[in-house]
């Protein structure tokens, strides 16, 4: 797995002149063997193939910080793909204009199995613990004023 001219994807031919680069979305990119000589090539499967995700949520500032931690990070947890080490973990990342803004991050073995899929699983788990236990997910709010 490759990324080249910040087009990624898995080689899957090698010719004379060119390589195909194949995209988990399936696009397929013919790139110029010379761009492969003379630009800067990341082979992402080399060493590690575990990817570092991350989702951001956003809470009313009345909320125990300590309950979201816990919450976002079982959500996470009890995702069969997400891994046990390093420990998914959240962190109270901003004071944001409309709430208190927690970054969930976790680490992936296998993302060439997609990684959008796995994110909406998380954030939907996310969004039904929050509810079910009565959190504030506020809406941006703005003041205008008239003249």
């Amino acid at each position: 797995t490759v990324r080249v001219d910040n087009f990624e994807g898995v080689i899957t031919q090698i010719n004379a002149r060119y390589t195909v680069v194949r995209s988990q979305a399936g696009r397929e990119s013919i790139v110029p063997n010379e761009m492969l000589i003379t630009n800067r090539v990341e082979n992402l499967s080399l060493v590690d193939s575990k990817v570092h995700q991350t989702t951001v949520v956003t809470v009313g500032y009345e909320t125990d910080v300590a309950l979201v931690s816990g919450l976002l990070v079982e959500a996470a947890r009890a995702q069969p793909r997400v891994l046990v080490e390093p420990e998914p973990a959240a962190h109270l990342s901003a004071f944001g204009a409309d709430g208190l803004e927690f970054t969930l991050g976790y680490w992936v073995a296998d993302p060439e199995k997609g990684q959008l899929h796995l994110r909406s699983d998380i954030n939907r788990a996310i969004l039904s613990a929050l509810r079910a236990h009565g959190i504030d997910i506020p809406y941006p709010q703005r003041v205008v004023h008239q003249r």
